[in-house]
């Protein structure tokens, strides 16, 4: 199983997607900065997403939570995760939970979310459940973030599939020249 593991922290405000007229205009927007953090593993194949969420912070022991839910769910199949350089992964907490769970873990490069397609799942979901959207409670927030996430290997699955593709943009034949 190859996954890819990532988190998103959706801050309960406005997210306007397009707007542009000659007259003002008024977005309702909630008050507060509640966030939903979202850790997600993104199932390359399937488009499964499994996720570990909370409105404090992510650490290191809600990645250690995401592995275990993942390592029941697969059971003995062999598990490859994909990761960023977040400092919350990369500590021995995360490596030693790894291991006693026959994880294998892959550091992305540093600064390549182009590399990672949970990032570009993060874009659909905001895109899907927030722009443009007004939810006057944060338990409404949560629940459509949380439904679109749901739904993505099911309702979403053709919109996903064009998206998450595993045609990756690298940079291999680059001239650089002195400025």
């Amino acid at each position: 199983m190859v996954l890819f593991v990532d988190a998103a922290h959706f801050v309960h405000s406005v997210f306007a997607g397009f707007l542009w007229c000659f007259s003002r205009v008024f977005i309702l927007s909630a008050s507060g900065r509640r966030r939903w953090n979202v850790l997600g593993a993104l199932d390359a194949v399937s488009l499964k997403v499994h996720t570990f969420c909370n409105d404090s912070y992510i650490t290191s022991e809600s990645v250690c939570n995401l592995f275990r839910q993942l390592r029941e769910f697969y059971g003995v199949l062999p598990i490859t995760i994909f990761l960023d350089n977040a400092k919350y992964q990369r500590c021995a907490l995360v490596w030693q939970c790894a291991a006693a769970l026959n994880i294998e873990l892959e550091f992305l490069p540093t600064y390549s979310p182009n590399l990672n397609l949970i990032e570009r799942f993060w874009k659909f979901v905001k895109k899907k459940s927030l722009y443009s959207r007004y939810y006057g409670s944060f338990a409404d927030f949560k629940q459509a973030i949380s439904l679109c996430i749901d739904q993505a290997d099911t309702k979403y699955k053709n919109d996903l599939r064009s998206l998450l593709s595993w045609n990756f943009q690298l940079f291999s034949h680059v001239n650089i020249l002195p400025v």
